[in-house]
């Protein structure tokens, strides 16, 4: 028999925090974070993180684990994710993934698998990250888009980890990336799951992005970076390349104006949120929970949530 879990996503700000643990309490679920950046100590403003009182007593996983400076990729949140499910179920529980990146979610849905030992890839990754460093993430971001397009797309140009990932892949096996993943989307679940998908108008989303990017600077978000550096933390860090502490490290090192950080920062959260919702419809066997279609009330969102969870007999 397989096991249960619940997904609970969709863009940034869109306000799956509150919902989550409403959700949680009725599942009697555990909540195992699928975000990039909340897994960092002392990254809490830029990250939006959740405290512990909003919290209300429901045990969170991968928050404020790591630090700074250590690595955290598809492959460690996959092996941290799935122990810590282990754990919820033992305690007749319910895992419920909660956040905004939809590779991470994907690989525990359809169990992807991701190991490929051959080739020198210590020397071809140096190569790339060497190439990032004098020519810029656009030039090897470029060099994707030649080879595997539909890879390019999905992926932005910073986020050079992904980048020079799907190039070792292909170097390894002379195969796309894009390819790949879609096969592997192709997977049956090893989980009997729903999959949830908050969504809003875009325009009442963005101001929604717009109100939280203004919370953030009131809340100290430059101290935050300023912290951060002083630490010792290197601006180079993968953590440091979210989005809110790239921009705000520009300021600090006198390389642009804070307004103008500040709308940087706005702006390409947008972009984010909207590169988030296309993935999310690419997905197949998702729910979306639109507030249009529950006329913003939490209330009929979350008992959507519930009766299509007893549809698979999650409850």
């Amino acid at each position: 028999m397989k096991k249960n879990l619940v997904v609970l996503t969709g863009p940034t700000a869109v306000g799956k925090t509150e919902l989550s643990i409403k959700l949680a309490k009725k599942l009697n679920a555990e909540i195992i974070s699928a975000d990039s950046i909340q897994v960092y100590k002392y990254m809490d403003v830029g990250s939006a993180k959740i405290s512990n009182d909003e919290m209300c007593g429901i045990r969170h996983y991968l928050i404020d684990e790591l630090e700074p400076d250590e690595e955290f990729n598809i492959f460690r949140f996959k092996e941290m994710a799935l122990t810590y499910m282990e754990e919820i179920y033992k305690k007749g529980k319910i895992p419920l993934i909660v956040g905004g990146t939809g590779f991470y979610i994907q690989s525990i849905i359809y169990d992807i698998q991701f190991n490929i030992e051959k080739g020198d890839k210590q020397s071809y990754r140096h190569e790339l990250e060497e190439k990032a460093k004098i020519y810029g993430n656009k030039f090897v971001h470029d060099m994707l888009k030649k080879i595997d397009s539909d890879s390019a797309e999905q992926i932005h140009p910073n986020n050079l980890k992904r980048v020079i990932r799907a190039l070792e892949y292909y170097n390894e096996t002379g195969r796309k990336f894009s390819k790949h993943n879609a096969e592997q989307r192709n997977n049956s679940s090893p989980y009997n799951f729903r999959y949830f998908v908050l969504n809003d108008d875009r325009e009442r989303l963005y101001e929604r992005i717009n109100k939280r990017v203004d919370i953030m600077i009131d809340n100290g978000l430059e101290d935050e970076v300023r912290m951060l550096l002083n630490r010792g933390y290197s601006a180079d860090l993968v953590s440091m390349q979210g989005i809110g502490y790239k921009e705000m490290v520009s300021y600090i090192s006198g390389n642009t104006d804070f307004n103008d950080a500040v709308e940087l920062i706005k702006k390409n959260t947008r972009n984010f949120a909207k590169r988030q919702l296309t993935w999310f419809r690419r997905e197949k066997e998702v729910d979306f929970i639109d507030y249009r279609d529950c006329d913003y009330d939490k209330k009929i969102m979350l008992t959507k949530m519930l009766d299509l969870c007893k549809e698979k007999n999650i409850i």
